[in-house]
């Protein structure tokens, strides 16, 4: 095998050779390693989506890199081939590497979904970020970089004693993102970890994973910037301004952020709490740096900000217990036997099976209330574990269960009705009226 030609001498040889025939046989090696892939590439698409592997995440990892990958190993091939009669390959030295970038950065970029979880946004920017981060390693090989590189430096501009260039922003832009994203993945982890402590309470664990991930970005930039030249007391002023501008117009975010912590640290509020705040009801879903979401029970969300919880008041269904006190009014007539009537009442309350019966004091009970206009009116009382699975349908079901067992026994359920008692009017008139 010939020996490679070296990176910095590639663009080099691609112009020299572009006077002879033997670039156009470089190209037609190519192009014939493109067609065999992209011929290869369907029937291996078409047994993966009829095999078992049709609806794994490694099927859709090969469709990313699977037509580089096939090339770059026909271009391999083809370049042994090809340095057997033309002796050098420059153009084809410059696919080999290439080739193998785009296979790496596309596995990269996939890989980061699961790290930070099939989000849209990712999905979003992986093809561009792919494409850019194999454009500068493409700048890079080419021997162009270098040329892009004294063209950055010359923009520059003087901050003091700092002298700041295009290049050195670039830079610094490049290891901060890839800083941030090494913190971001380090929490996650963090953030699996403590989810699988199940003896700890959860909203322990959110609060320790939001300020792993909040300590890992902080320290993230604050170790990216001196890593580029850029000196941390630079930043000092514009701590500064930062910290005025959290003062003023940032005051809520910062209030909101922090009563954030504070909720999951106090434990008042927790995920699967049924709440009552600003005249809102539901049941707490989320609990994020700045909301909290209340799922209610026709299954509209509300965005609660966290300050909202800190500075109102909130009536939490479920802090010490689940159970929740339903009550159901109903009215029989005066001509009914009351005692049959809470009978077939608390028979249709045992009949359900979300009804508690097992505690002592929430079990169903009924009450007369009062002596109304139509009827009398009395209230069934019945205690629920779960009632993030809805009142209604249970009110429902118990209706109709007290309905059946009414009509049964001939118990009357009133309807509003009014006495009129005519009395007689003694004739006035006399025999000539």
């Amino acid at each position: 095998m010939l020996q490679s030609v070296p990176f910095d001498n590639l663009i080099t040889r691609l112009i020299a050779d572009s006077q002879n025939a033997r670039l156009m046989w470089q190209i037609g090696v190519l192009v014939l390693c493109a067609l065999a892939a992209w011929l290869v590439r369907r029937p291996l698409r078409s047994w993966l989506d009829a095999s078992a592997y049709a609806q794994s995440t490694g099927r859709e990892g090969m469709q990313r890199i699977g037509f580089p990958l096939l090339m770059l190993l026909a271009v391999l091939v083809g370049r042994e081939v090809a340095n057997l009669v033309l002796h050098a390959t420059p153009l084809l030295d410059v696919a080999v590497p290439l080739l193998l970038a785009l296979v790496l950065v596309r596995g990269v970029v996939y890989g980061l979904r699961f790290v930070f979880g099939p989000r849209e946004s990712l999905k979003t920017w992986e093809r561009t970020v792919a494409w850019l981060v194999w454009g500068a390693f493409a700048l890079h090989l080419t021997g162009l970089l270098p040329r892009i590189h004294a063209a950055m430096e010359v923009l520059s501009f003087q901050s003091g004693s700092h002298r700041f260039s295009l290049w050195l922003l670039v830079q610094a832009a490049f290891v901060i993102v890839l800083a941030v994203l090494l913190a971001l993945a380090s929490a996650r982890l963090v953030e699996r970890h403590l989810m699988n402590l199940t003896e700890m309470n959860l909203s322990l664990r959110m609060a320790l994973a939001k300020a792993t991930r909040t300590i890992l970005l902080v320290v993230a930039v604050l170790v990216a910037l001196p890593a580029v030249g850029i000196d941390l007391t630079v930043l000092s002023v514009l701590g500064g301004a930062i910290g005025v501008g959290i003062g003023f117009g940032l005051q809520k975010v910062a209030s909101n952020y922090i009563s954030g912590f504070i909720i999951l640290l106090d434990r008042s509020v927790r995920i699967g709490d049924l709440v009552t705040v600003d005249n809102k009801y539901g049941e707490v879903s989320q609990i994020n740096t700045r909301y909290t979401l209340l799922k209610a029970l026709d299954g509209t969300e509300t965005i609660v900000p966290n300050e909202t919880l800190i500075t109102q008041t909130v009536i939490n269904h479920s802090l010490s217990k689940p159970n929740v006190r339903i009550g159901i009014p109903v009215q029989v007539s005066y001509d009914s036997d009351l005692e049959q009537a809470q009978s077939l009442m608390l028979d249709a309350a045992r009949g359900h099976a979300r009804v508690i019966q097992d505690e002592e004091e929430n079990c169903p009970r009924v009450f007369l209330r009062e002596f109304a206009d139509n009827g009398i009116q009395m209230e069934l009382s019945v205690w629920i574990r779960d009632a993030s699975e809805g009142q209604g349908n249970l009110r429902s079901d118990i209706n109709w269960a007290i309905w059946r067992g009414f009509k049964a026994a001939g118990i009357e359920i009133p309807f509003p009705q009014r006495v009129v008692h005519l009395k007689e009017i003694a004739c006035l008139a006399t025999d000539g009226h």
